[in-house]
């Protein structure tokens, strides 16, 4: 009975389909890049409308620089994952520019526009800790495999909300993410503010952390679109800064910290001002 037959041969089919259980998709691999970078720009209150205009407007030139599309063409696979992240207290971190590949000018390019399309904002508090366990949240969950994974830390002033600075930086150092800083000292201390002086010695102390860390401080708006171009092309590149670095294990960081600053200079400020 031919019938018969097709009608068994289709319910033997069937029956191996289940038993196989369901479909499973392959993995998909993490894209490869030479390096994982995340912006954290300061967005606080303490930034005023034209730093925060001229902190973006430093970002948007420094990756469509000639030096910076160069140094892409270092690396061994000549591409890059940037994400730019705006930062202030320490509930309020926030992804503008969502990771992208940058490989070419074309690519550079539409980043940039990105960052410029997005509205400035201003935001209460300062918690550089915040902005660190965010971006390393970030990193973690991009879908790139970089062989430098790197926070970029620009703000003008010291940690006053959410965990030490500098506890958390060791515990983000120790997955293998290094945190580079950019400190802005574009004004002259004022206590009513929260400033401190030595604001590249804190973050030298406090911020940075990892294998070649380093701090470039910028202490007047002409030095600023030059620092960030600066910046960016010896992290892309892998290159050493010129200037001497503060060292890149948590043991020197304290014994700098002793030496220097307190890694809890801002919430001592904060709680002396304003009591809580």
């Amino acid at each position: 009975m031919p019938g018969v037959r097709v009608v068994l041969s289709a319910v033997a089919a069937f029956l191996a389909v289940l038993a196989a259980g369901p479909a499973v998709s392959p993995a998909v691999a993490d894209e490869i890049v030479d390096v994982e970078l995340v912006l954290a720009v300061d967005v606080s209150y303490s930034m005023d409308l034209d730093e925060l205009a001229l902190q973006r407007d430093g970002y948007i030139g420094a990756v469509t620089s000639p030096e910076f599309l160069n140094a892409l063409k270092l690396g061994p696979n000549g591409k890059v994952a940037l994400a730019y992240v705006e930062w202030a207290g320490v509930e309020d971190q926030k992804l503008v520019v969502d990771w992208t590949e940058i490989g070419s000018e074309e690519d550079a390019k539409a980043f940039a526009a990105a960052i410029r399309a997005a509205p400035l904002r201003r935001v209460y508090r300062t918690s550089i800790s915040g902005a660190m366990t965010f971006s390393a949240e970030q990193i973690r969950s991009n879908g790139f495999k970089g062989l430098k994974r790197v926070i970029d830390i620009s703000g003008d002033g010291t940690n006053n909300q959410g965990p030490l600075a500098d506890v958390t930086r060791d515990e983000v150092v120790k997955q293998g993410i290094t945190i580079n800083g950019l400190p802005l000292m574009l004004k002259e201390p004022a206590g009513s503010m929260l400033d401190i002086g030595q604001l590249d010695v804190y973050y030298e102390d406090c911020v940075i952390g990892g294998p070649g860390a380093f701090v470039v401080p910028v202490r007047g708006m002409h030095e600023f679109a030059t620092a960030i171009k600066t910046k960016l092309v010896l992290e892309i590149a892998g290159l050493m800064p010129p200037a001497p670095r503060i060292g890149t294990t948590p043991e020197v960081h304290k014994v700098a910290a002793e030496k220097r600053v307190s890694c809890s200079i801002g919430e001592r400020m904060w709680m002396e001002r304003w009591g809580n």
